[in-house]
Protein backbone atom coordinates (compact mmCIF):
# COMPACT_ATOMS: atom_id res chain seq x y z
CA UNK A 1 0.00 0.00 0.00
CA UNK A 2 1.81 3.61 -0.93
CA UNK A 3 1.86 6.34 1.54
CA UNK A 4 -0.70 9.20 1.10
CA UNK A 5 1.35 11.89 -0.47
CA UNK A 6 0.61 14.28 2.39
CA UNK A 7 2.28 12.21 5.29
CA UNK A 8 5.53 13.05 2.66
CA UNK A 9 5.10 16.60 2.24
CA UNK A 10 6.90 18.61 4.43
CA UNK A 11 5.60 20.62 6.91
CA UNK A 12 7.38 23.67 6.72
CA UNK A 13 5.65 23.55 3.06
CA UNK A 14 2.51 23.80 4.30
CA UNK A 15 2.74 25.70 7.52
CA UNK A 16 2.79 29.18 5.67
CA UNK A 17 -0.87 28.27 4.26
CA UNK A 18 -1.76 27.84 8.05
CA UNK A 19 -0.30 31.38 9.12
CA UNK A 20 -1.66 32.63 6.04
CA UNK A 21 -5.37 31.32 6.37
CA UNK A 22 -5.67 32.34 10.05
CA UNK A 23 -4.31 36.39 8.78
CA UNK A 24 -6.75 37.02 5.87
CA UNK A 25 -9.16 36.28 8.98
CA UNK A 26 -7.12 38.91 11.06
CA UNK A 27 -5.68 35.79 13.72
CA UNK A 28 -2.23 35.75 14.35
CA UNK A 29 0.76 33.32 13.75
CA UNK A 30 1.37 33.33 17.25
CA UNK A 31 -2.44 31.47 17.58
CA UNK A 32 -1.30 29.36 14.88
CA UNK A 33 1.79 28.35 16.60
CA UNK A 34 -0.66 27.78 19.86
CA UNK A 35 -3.13 25.61 18.34
CA UNK A 36 0.07 23.37 16.78
CA UNK A 37 2.06 23.42 20.66
CA UNK A 38 -1.76 22.17 22.32
CA UNK A 39 -2.45 19.61 19.58
CA UNK A 40 1.52 17.95 19.58
CA UNK A 41 3.06 19.03 23.03
CA UNK A 42 6.22 20.39 21.18
CA UNK A 43 7.58 23.74 22.47
CA UNK A 44 8.00 26.89 20.26
CA UNK A 45 11.84 25.67 19.91
CA UNK A 46 10.64 22.61 18.88
CA UNK A 47 8.04 23.66 16.47
CA UNK A 48 10.61 25.80 14.94
CA UNK A 49 12.80 23.34 14.25
CA UNK A 50 10.57 20.75 12.79
CA UNK A 51 9.81 23.78 10.40
CA UNK A 52 13.69 24.85 9.85
CA UNK A 53 14.57 20.67 9.24
CA UNK A 54 11.56 20.69 6.81
CA UNK A 55 10.08 17.41 8.41
CA UNK A 56 7.34 15.24 6.36
CA UNK A 57 4.05 15.21 8.16
CA UNK A 58 4.77 11.43 8.94
CA UNK A 59 7.98 12.89 10.68
CA UNK A 60 6.45 15.58 12.44
CA UNK A 61 3.79 13.97 14.13
CA UNK A 62 6.34 10.94 15.02
CA UNK A 63 8.18 13.53 17.15
CA UNK A 64 5.03 14.91 18.67
CA UNK A 65 7.04 14.66 22.50
CA UNK A 66 3.21 14.83 24.07
CA UNK A 67 -0.03 14.26 21.61
CA UNK A 68 -2.69 16.24 23.74
CA UNK A 69 -4.90 13.80 24.90
CA UNK A 70 -8.10 16.56 24.84
CA UNK A 71 -7.71 16.30 20.54
CA UNK A 72 -9.84 13.41 20.83
CA UNK A 73 -12.46 16.40 21.41
CA UNK A 74 -11.87 17.93 18.27
CA UNK A 75 -14.95 16.62 16.42
CA UNK A 76 -16.52 17.96 13.04
CA UNK A 77 -16.14 18.03 9.03
CA UNK A 78 -12.97 19.04 7.48
CA UNK A 79 -13.00 18.46 3.36
CA UNK A 80 -16.28 16.68 3.39
CA UNK A 81 -14.56 13.99 5.82
CA UNK A 82 -15.61 13.61 9.94
CA UNK A 83 -12.41 13.99 11.33
CA UNK A 84 -13.50 11.72 14.38
CA UNK A 85 -14.54 8.90 11.65
CA UNK A 86 -11.37 9.10 9.71
CA UNK A 87 -9.52 5.60 10.62
CA UNK A 88 -6.12 6.15 9.60
CA UNK A 89 -4.59 7.44 12.62
CA UNK A 90 -2.15 9.92 11.43
CA UNK A 91 -4.58 11.36 8.53
CA UNK A 92 -6.85 11.73 11.55
CA UNK A 93 -4.04 13.67 13.30
CA UNK A 94 -3.73 15.86 10.14
CA UNK A 95 -7.35 16.30 10.01
CA UNK A 96 -7.44 17.36 13.44
CA UNK A 97 -4.54 20.14 12.85
CA UNK A 98 -7.12 20.94 10.05
CA UNK A 99 -10.08 21.86 11.80
CA UNK A 100 -8.15 23.92 14.08
CA UNK A 101 -7.16 26.35 12.06
CA UNK A 102 -10.31 25.76 10.26
CA UNK A 103 -11.78 27.00 13.80
CA UNK A 104 -9.36 29.36 13.88
CA UNK A 105 -9.82 31.26 10.86
CA UNK A 106 -13.67 31.12 11.39
CA UNK A 107 -13.29 33.30 14.87
CA UNK A 108 -13.79 31.02 17.32
CA UNK A 109 -11.99 31.80 20.90
CA UNK A 110 -8.83 30.15 21.54
CA UNK A 111 -10.02 28.77 24.81
CA UNK A 112 -13.18 26.60 22.92
CA UNK A 113 -10.33 25.74 19.75
CA UNK A 114 -8.12 24.68 22.64
CA UNK A 115 -11.01 22.82 24.12
CA UNK A 116 -10.49 24.56 27.36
Amino acid sequence: MTKHRIYTTSFASVYPHYVAKAEKKGRTKAEVDEIIRWLTGFSQEELERQIAEKSDFETFFARAPQPNPARANITGVVCGVRVEEVPEPLMREIRYLDKLIDELAKGKPMAKILRS
